[in-house]
Order: structure tokens, then C-alpha cells, then sequence
């Protein structure tokens, strides 16, 4: 299988500094490529890291606020550059749509670029099939309409060698024992296990809410901003953004394994943020390891592991 991995291309909140590009992700996914949210100097960013634009084939943007989507037309115009013709597929909230569009015609990108608007409601939508994975998207609370996006892969089935050959069912049996869950009295869960899906999740402007924790429930790999320190929670609250302890409450109650945080406020040293989620996770006994976003990281999905008992 093709690498799992998230490479952060930019991590600043609202305004690039010296050190921090842009916002910009891109999640690899079995041998193809999601970019979320491309902020300014994107396309840059791509070609230190090493990104292979041709193997985009979605971009997923949360919210219309230019630090999150002016990226866009440079984008295309490096797809077209290096896959002329390629189709991608731009996806936003439906208020976002025109200016989605608009970027999309500034650019004059010789790419097939088709432009979805995705419904900005109180629970999951389907988005897209991505490699045999469920793309789906929920309404997060931010200034202007928002949605969190999550990439689940489907349960599987692992066998065992020795139960199959014990069994006496090997060849093509197999695969009819797996569609039709027995055969000659052998069921499929006494010669198998259950192997979790692996869930990928992302979370950009938004106020602590109930959604936010749906989004990146039982998430081997969840992406939350954290723009400000809980020390300044009436203005995240106003200015509709998580604090690095709400980001981690929120990943811990919901059972995430990686936290990547990320968005971060120029007034503050993104490590002191770091340490503000990690305390959280400390006092709440929970298992989530916390990783504080630099621009060009490379952040691999964790190795599969039983889900979480986190109640829905």
C-alpha cells in the first residue's frame, strides 16, 4: 500500500510570518493526493517539499477566508504545468462556491477544474470517493460558513493462515467465505479479525462546538487549529477559533490518536501552545499523542490499532 502521510505546507494563522507559510496541507492517500485549504505561497511551499502536483486530485477547502484558499489559482496553474490537462475537482462550502469559482477563472489553468459545493449542514454529507474511502463533510462554527472534513477507509478483513488451513479452505473459497460470511459450517469471524478503517480528519476555523468532536472522532491522524492560548478565550470565542486546550479536550474525548495542531496566532511561541494541549492530555488521562506543526513536515498516518470505546 501507498504511503499514508500529511505534509505541512504552511501552518501561520491569518498572516504569514518569517518562518511560517500560509496555511496548506496535503494528505497522500494510497497513491493519490488531497490538498486542504492552500493559503498563499502554496505553490511554493509544494516544490520544497517535494509535492507532486499531477497526483492532486481533489482540494478540500473548509471556509471562503483567503488565508485558506488564495493559494488556489497558483496551484492549478503548477498542475497545469507539470500534468497539462489533468481533472481536479475544487471542493468548498455552497457559500464559498462563486468565490471558489472565481479563483478557479482567475487562474486560466489548462486542468479540468470542476467546482462542487458542498451543503453546509448539522451533519456528515458525502463529498467524494477518494481511493475506496468515504469523504464527507459537517457544518463547523466559524465567522462564516465552515465545514470539518473526514476521510474514512472501510472496516476489513484479516485472516488467519493457520484457522484457513485448519479449516481446510484455501483458493478461491476464501473470498466466497468473505462474501457470504460461512461455508461449510465455517463462519468468518472464527478464521479472521476485524481491521479497523483508518480515519483521517480536518479541522480549520471554528469555535469549540459538539461538531468538532464528531468530525475527528476515533481519527488516526486529526489536523485542529489552535490559533490562540486558552489565557485569551474570549477572543478565540469572538473571533471564532479553538484554544490549544479546547483543540485537545476535544481530540481526547473523541479518542484521536495523533493531534497535529496547527494555525497559529504570530503572538505566541507555537511550542508554549504545544505544551498547553499536552497538559490537557496529561490531566485527562488521555493516550493522544500531540504533534506541534512546522511548515514542511511530514506527519505519517500511525500504524493500525483497535478503535477507540469513546461513546458516540
Amino acid at each position: 500500500m501507498s504511503a499514508r502521510e500529511l505534509v505541512v505546507l504552511g501552518t501561520a494563522g491569518q498572516a504569514p510570518t518569517r518562518v511560517r507559510n500560509h496555511n496548506g496541507y496535503l494528505l497522500r492517500w494510497d497513491g493519490t493526493s488531497v490538498l486542504f485549504d492552500p493559503g498563499e505561497g502554496t505553490q511554493r511551499q509544494m516544490l520544497h517539499a517535494g509535492v507532486s502536483a499531477p497526483r492532486i486530485e481533489r482540494i478540500c477547502v473548509t471556509h471562503r477566508h483567503n488565508d485558506h484558499c488564495l493559494g488556489v489559482p497558483g496551484v492549478l496553474n503548477r498542475m497545469a504545468q507539470d500534468g497539462p490537462g489533468r481533472p481536479v475537482t475544487l471542493h468548498g462550502p455552497v457559500d464559498a462556491f462563486e468565490h471558489l469559482r472565481g479563483l478557479a477563472v482567475v487562474a486560466q489553468a489548462n486542468v479540468q477544474v470542476t467546482v462542487e459545493g458542498v451543503p453546509t449542514l448539522d451533519e456528515f454529507v458525502p463529498v467524494a470517493d477518494v481511493a475506496g474511502s468515504a469523504l464527507t463533510a459537517r457544518a463547523l462554527d466559524h465567522r462564516v460558513p465552515a465545514i470539518g472534513y473526514r476521510l474514512t477507509e472501510p472496516d476489513g478483513t484479516t485472516f488467519s493462515a493457520g484457522a484457513l488451513a485448519a479449516a481446510g479452505i484455501s483458493g478461491p473459497d476464501v473470498g466466497r467465505l468473505q462474501r457470504e460470511g460461512e461455508l461449510r459450517g465455517v463462519r468468518l469471524e472464527d478464521v479472521s479479525t476485524r481491521r479497523p478503517g483508518q480515519v483521517f480528519a480536518f479541522v480549520m476555523d471554528t469555535r469549540a462546538c459538539p461538531a468538532v468532536a464528531e468530525v475527528v472522532r476515533d481519527a488516526d491522524l486529526a489536523v485542529l487549529e489552535c490559533t490562540f492560548a486558552h489565557r485569551d478565550l474570549d477572543l478565540a470565542t469572538s473571533r471564532g477559533h479553538l484554544t490549544a486546550r479546547q483543540a485537545a479536550e476535544a481530540a481526547v474525548a473523541a479518542g484521536v490518536r495523533t493531534l497535529v495542531l496547527t494555525h497559529f496566532s504570530q503572538r505566541y511561541d507555537p511550542e508554549d501552545l504545544g505544551r498547553e494541549a499536552r497538559d490537557v492530555v496529561a490531566a485527562l488521562g488521555g493516550s493522544t499523542t500531540v504533534h506541534v506543526a512546522a511548515d514542511l513536515d511530514v506527519v505519517p498516518l500511525p500504524g493500525r490499532a483497535a478503535r477507540s470505546s469513546v461513546p458516540a
